[in-house]
């Protein structure tokens, strides 16, 4: 494993990275299938889908397919439906990763500042963190909506810089996905992604994070 210097401030992704949020999302997605009389599209299908925010993933549900865009009008039926399924469904059957508790710990046992960059917008991000009890661990939290641009903008990831005073030469981002690395390239952090994540059927390690890890418990070994 490589080693990494200890970073001084540390901004970790939710989906795939600290929740594994499919469960409740695929529950939603069928449930608006159900209601647009189209055909189910189940949990295996769903967790190759999300990453890229809420209305890709139900215009990826409308179309079967990872690269489509429904027909507008199907597309303005179905979001406000999901939104109100997701709105009673956001930790229903969401559960930290194996692993999360424990780097957490480990990372607030360091001096690094700890800050959340999510793609997720900040209606469903805010109560899924305080109902898995980890949202007291971070400092900022920085949403879909927090900002103009999301992720792969490097923009979310240099605002937490700032807001809590750390370079961008001290900073490491934990992420699982494709934007995850781009936006942390962009932004001149470090980057570490987990085996696990929803990276659309693609092994992480093709896009040349800095360290890719199997649990948030291996942290401490990842440092200096």
């Amino acid at each position: 494993m490589p080693k990494l210097a200890k970073p001084g401030m540390v901004l970790i992704d939710v989906d795939g990275t600290l929740v594994d949020s499919v469960p409740d999302l695929a529950y939603c997605v069928d449930e608006m299938m159900k209601a647009l009389d189209m055909p189910l599209r189940g949990e295996a299908a769903v967790r190759n889908w999300v990453g890229n925010g809420v209305p890709r993933l139900v215009e990826r549900a409308l179309c079967n397919d990872l690269d489509g865009t429904p027909d507008k009008a199907l597309f303005d039926k179905a979001y406000p439906l999901f939104l109100d399924l997701y709105a009673d469904n956001t930790s229903k059957r969401s559960l930290l990763y194996p692993g999360v508790k424990e780097g957490l710990e480990y990372l607030q046992s360091t001096d690094a500042r700890l800050g959340c960059v999510t793609n997720k917008a900040s209606q469903f991000t805010l109560p899924l963190l305080k109902d898995l009890g980890i949202y007291d661990v971070f400092e900022i939290v920085i949403a879909s909506d927090t900002l103009p641009q999301k992720k792969p903008h490097p923009a979310p990831l240099l605002h937490a810089a700032e807001q809590l005073g750390v370079t961008p030469e001290q900073s490491l981002m934990i992420g699982d996905s494709k934007s995850d690395v781009e936006a942390s390239r962009a932004a001149g952090f470090k980057i570490v992604c987990m085996s696990y994540g929803y990276n659309h059927g693609v092994d992480i390690r093709e896009y040349s994070p800095d360290a890719v890890i199997d649990s948030m418990a291996e942290l401490p070994a990842l440092f200096e």
